[in-house]
Parts: C-alpha cells; structure tokens; sequence
C-alpha cells in the first residue's frame, strides 16, 4: 500500500514538473516570437522612412523658378532699352561705313521731292525718303539711305562734299541722276550688341 502511494505520489510530480517545464518553454517561445515581431516592425518602419525619403518628390516650382531665371537672364536682349530707331542707326553705320569709334553720329531726314545737291537747281529731287549719317568731321565718313522693311537698305553714293558744275564733266542734273539710279542694296547685319550700345551712345538727332 505504501508503495503504491509512493508510487503515485512520484508519478504526480514528475508530472508537475514536465508541466512547468512545458509552461516555461512555452513563454519563452511567446517571448522570443514578440521580440523577432518588434524587431521586424523597426526594421521595416526604417526602410519604410527610407523609403519615403527616396520617394519624396523634389520641389519642382523650386525648379521651375530657377529654370525660368535662368532661361530669362540667358534670353535678355541688352539692346532692349534703347529706341528701334537708334538700333538701326547704329547698325546701318557699323554695316556701311564700319567707324565704331565716331566722336559723334548726327542724324538728318530728308524728305522725298529734295534735291540731291541742296547747292544747285539743277539736282534731281530725291525719289523716298532718306536718312542721313555722318560723323562730327568728313573724315569720319556719311551715308545716305533708304530703309527697306526687311533688313536691307537702299545706299545713295552721295558725296560728302558736293563738286561744283566745274569739277565735273556731265551736268549737274545728269550727275545727281546717276547717284539715284545707282543706289546699292545692302543687308544690314546686327553686329556686336556692345559695339552697337557704344554707337548708339554717340547719336545725334538733328531736328
């Protein structure tokens, strides 16, 4: 009887104990589980912000902004500020008679139905309307011209200084004749912006 008890009272903790023992396990395996989940919820919340970061878009009015200053200030005309009028001047003079360093550039309009040669009456009248450039002395050079609208010029051969009926051969009228049908066609470059600025600075409008 005794040893049946004894028996059974062996057999009764050794099952506690393989009970605890299973219980133990049990946690720990709860444990660790929680633990390897945490650690995946950082690591995947690290690559996530990683991600994100990649992910982000740039600022692209950031961009715009700059590209279009940058696209403004490479695009900008110099000679923007200054008259049409001047501009060409400045060009035809440079074009022509090719003297970028004029003390001074004076501008005269003639009115079509003026003689040629203001001194005689025998001149012929000048068929349009002209544009006179000339420097501060004769040796600086003149042009006389007609502007045609798309970036040629009509070039009269008038001297800068009128021969009188003595000095020449044919008539008046036969020479000032010759100077209008012999006008040259000239394409009218736009030149080097500082060369012109530096013309046009010279400018003198007669009124």
């Amino acid at each position: 009887m005794k040893k049946r008890l004894l028996l059974m009272m062996i057999l009764v903790t050794a099952s506690l104990l393989m009970a605890c023992s299973g219980e133990a396990k049990q946690t720990g395996s709860t444990k660790q589980e929680e633990t390897g989940q945490e650690s995946k919820k950082e690591d995947s919340g690290e690559d996530g912000s990683e991600e994100a970061k990649a992910e982000e878009p740039v600022d692209s009015v950031d961009l715009e902004e700059a590209t279009s200053q940058d696209q403004s200030s490479s695009t900008e005309d110099p000679l923007s500020t200054y008259p049409s009028e001047k501009i060409e001047y400045a060009r035809v003079w440079l074009q022509v008679i090719g003297n970028k360093g004029v003390g001074e550039l004076n501008v005269r309009h003639i009115s079509a139905g003026e003689q040629l040669n203001p001194y005689d009456d025998n001149s012929v009248d000048y068929p349009e309307d002209v544009i006179v450039l000339s420097g501060k002395i004769m040796a600086d050079g003149i042009v006389t011209y007609s502007g045609n609208g798309d970036g040629t010029i009509n070039v009269y051969d008038v001297p800068s200084h009128w021969p009188s009926s003595e000095q020449i051969e044919e008539s008046m009228e036969d020479y000032t004749k010759g100077i209008v049908e012999g006008t040259e066609q000239v394409s009218v470059g736009k030149g080097e912006d500082d060369e012109v600025i530096g013309v046009i600075g010279k400018v003198i409008t007669e009124s």
